[in-house]
């Protein structure tokens, strides 16, 4: 039996006995629905449905290995594009451990020039190093950390949210995405008709793009030399955030990360030698005056570096898509076997992925693994493994299976 299916027949296995738990989007009538299919470049679009039965026996029939609905709400979903009628859209957001820097990447994640067969470990290059080719083949891999990364930043799109743009929980979903981070998505009559201009408003207040210190709260004297006042931590919005980023800054300062500032060595050292005392400064006016020689642009840098901790990194090509399809809450992901996984908002610190998020809890599977790194699924932890003939719980065989990294064994 080849790979796709093994796990095509596993998922019908789930949807036969779990169907009932997919749930349906608000005004399901209005939504547009998409599948991908085991079948090689078959991909459904422009579907609707009137109901949730007729969405999860569709499910039922086709067993897809991804499935989407449309952020978007239409007239007429089943028509093409621009004959919908487009009525608005929710808010939705992308939190994705390929877009975050985390070193573990250098570990797991592989790439393979399609051109020559060079072979390296994390991002893959703009061209291969050895020919030039600038197609790869890459495997990426979530593991705790990535994945732990992709909720910190999810909890800090939340805190802006509520507390800058003032939404309620009942009016936010949060979700694990079933790979490698979260999404969450806004239901508001507030939100629902602003355009992707608009959207991009939004992305770049919660990104931190463009924003200037002089307008949230940095006063310097006319010419710059000297900053007279700043942000104070308990003040709300951006201005709140760049204080509380800068004590954070500041708190942990080494050497070295103000060289990477490119900083004067004279300012270097009064810094880090004053460094109880600017803490201590916090408890009053914080410490915008209080440095020698540390005049607006100075300070504008050490902000830059407080924006970058306190902004939420997100897919902003996704947020500003008024037409996009997202991933339908509790159906199986193609790429991992496990579930996207709605949250609430509150309980987002406590969810464990690797626990709550797998869908096959029962069986075992022979497969022949040709490489991958260690990984827990549940209680266990698995690998790392390579050319290696193993039995393993059903739920770690499809993972691997559908990261693509083994082989079933007949």
């Amino acid at each position: 039996m080849n790979n796709t299916l093994f796990i095509h027949d596993r998922f019908a296995e789930f949807y036969k006995e779990n169907a009932s738990i997919i749930k349906p989007p608000s005004k399901i009538s209005q939504r547009e629905f998409g599948f991908f299919t085991f079948k090689k470049d078959i991909v459904i679009r422009h579907k609707g449905f009137l109901n949730v039965k007729d969405l999860r026996n569709y499910v039922k029939q086709i067993i897809p290995s991804h499935a989407y609905y449309s952020a978007a709400y239409y007239e007429t979903p089943e028509e093409s594009m621009e004959k919908k009628g487009w009525l608005g859209a929710d808010l939705y957001f992308d939190i994705d451990a390929d877009h975050i820097p985390t070193k573990c990447r250098k570990i797991h994640d592989t790439w393979k020039c399609k051109k020559c067969g060079f072979q390296g470990r994390g991002i893959a290059p703009a061209e291969c190093p050895i020919c030039s080719g600038r197609g790869f083949e890459e495997r990426k891999w979530p593991c705790e950390i990535c994945l732990e990364s992709a909720k910190y930043e999810a909890i800090k799109l939340l805190d802006f949210l509520i507390d800058d743009f003032g939404f309620s929980h009942h009016e936010i979903q949060v979700s694990f995405s079933g790979h490698r981070g979260y999404h969450i998505q806004v239901e508001s009559e507030k939100i629902r008709e602003l355009d992707s201009s608009a959207r991009k408003e939004i992305v770049d207040y919660i990104t931190g793009t463009g924003l200037n210190p002089i307008y949230h709260g940095l006063q310097g004297t006319p010419r710059g030399r000297h900053v007279t006042s700043g942000p104070h931590m308990d003040e709300p919005g951006w201005r709140g955030r760049i204080a509380r980023g800068t004590h954070e800054f500041l708190l942990s300062i080494r050497k070295e990360d103000l060289e990477d500032l490119s900083l004067k060595k004279k300012l270097i050292d009064e810094i880090i030698s004053r460094r109880e005392e600017i803490l201590r400064s916090w408890e009053k006016e914080g410490p915008w005056s209080l440095i020698r020689g540390a005049g607006v642009e100075t300070w504008k840098k050490i902000i830059g570096k407080a924006i970058e901790s306190q902004s939420a990194i997100i897919d902003t090509v996704v947020t500003t898509d008024i037409h996009r399809l997202i991933r339908l809450p509790y159906t199986l992901h193609g790429k991992t076997g496990w579930l996207k996984t709605p949250i609430p908002a509150e309980k987002i610190e406590e969810f464990d992925p690797l626990s709550s998020a797998i869908a096959f809890k029962r069986g075992e599977a022979t497969i022949y693994v040709e490489e991958a790194p260690e990984f827990r699924i549940g209680e266990e932890t698995f690998g790392p493994y390579k050319n290696i003939k193993v039995e393993l719980p059903l739920a770690a065989a499809i993972f691997l299976l559908c990261k693509d990294a083994a082989k079933v064994v007949d």
